[in-house]
């Protein structure tokens, strides 16, 4: 189970620090991902960690201003999100990493329920 909180509402170039805590999986061992959905448009890929906790991926769009980290002794994930734009208006969801390639929804095998970030301009 996946449960994020973080989201709410914040004026373009403020910042946001969203976190999932994971139970019921071997945390330290899965990698996990941060995506999002804006309304009329489909789940896209933001930011990941691998389970090693080495390279972190990140979609174009984020890059520079997100930061994804772990900490695996609270079983949590975070995205920090910093110079927010209204265009990062979204739906984010965190999800536990299964097999496959990082940016894509099918390598995921659970998700959390959401978490509403709105930024106004």
């Amino acid at each position: 189970q996946l449960q994020a909180s973080g989201g709410g509402l914040v004026q373009a170039g403020g910042s946001l620090r969203l976190s999932c805590v994971a139970s019921g999986l071997t945390f330290s061992y899965t990698g996990m991902g941060w995506f999002r959905q804006a309304p009329e448009k489909d789940r896209a890929f933001v930011a990941a960690t691998p389970w090693s906790g080495g390279s972190t991926y990140y979609a174009d769009s984020v890059k520079g201003r997100f930061t994804i980290s772990r900490d695996n002794a609270k079983n949590t994930v975070y995205l920090q999100m910093n110079n927010l734009k209204p265009e990062d208006t979204a739906v984010y969801y965190c999800a536990a990493h299964s097999s496959g390639v990082y940016y894509y929804t099918s390598s995921y095998n659970s998700w959390g329920q959401g978490t509403l970030v709105t930024v106004s301009s």
